[in-house]
């Protein structure tokens, strides 16, 4: 069932590219960012709200508080240096270069997480690597 909701990622990650590309046109990429930061938050704890989740709060420990946090603003940097990209290159070359974030988080389980680095995955990884390049150049 997990690969399920990973094609639906995908999906909404394309169009994300698609709208953000259209929506950065003569704003600041940081506004944009910031506005979208908005929508998801409200979308996000709607969610929550609506399932009643909330009351898993209470189960967090300093330990998923920090790396949770941290994760956030990971991912706010993320976000900010996507929206520039977008706001000054095609779309159809920022987005293969941010799915270098692929291969780049293989390496970073095997050394992090010490997750094990089948061929099979290294070669996935070396895949995705070529395909960039081939992509911007």
């Amino acid at each position: 069932m997990w690969w399920i909701y990973a094609l639906l990622s995908a999906f909404f990650a394309s169009l994300t590219a698609i709208f953000a590309k259209i929506g950065v046109t003569n704003v600041n990429a940081n506004l944009a960012t910031a506005i979208r930061t908005i929508v998801i938050l409200i979308v996000a704890w709607g969610i929550v709200l609506a399932r009643g989740e909330a009351k898993g709060l209470n189960t967090l420990s300093k330990h998923n508080v920090l790396f949770l946090v941290v994760s956030g603003i990971a991912t706010g940097l993320s976000w900010i240096c996507y929206f520039k990209a977008l706001q000054m290159g095609k779309v159809s070359q920022v987005a293969p270069v941010d799915k270098l974030s692929v291969a780049l988080t293989i390496v970073l389980s095997v050394v992090f997480l010490g997750e094990a680095l089948t061929l099979k995955t290294a070669l996935g990884a070396l895949l995705i690597v070529a395909g960039t390049v081939v992509l911007i150049l």
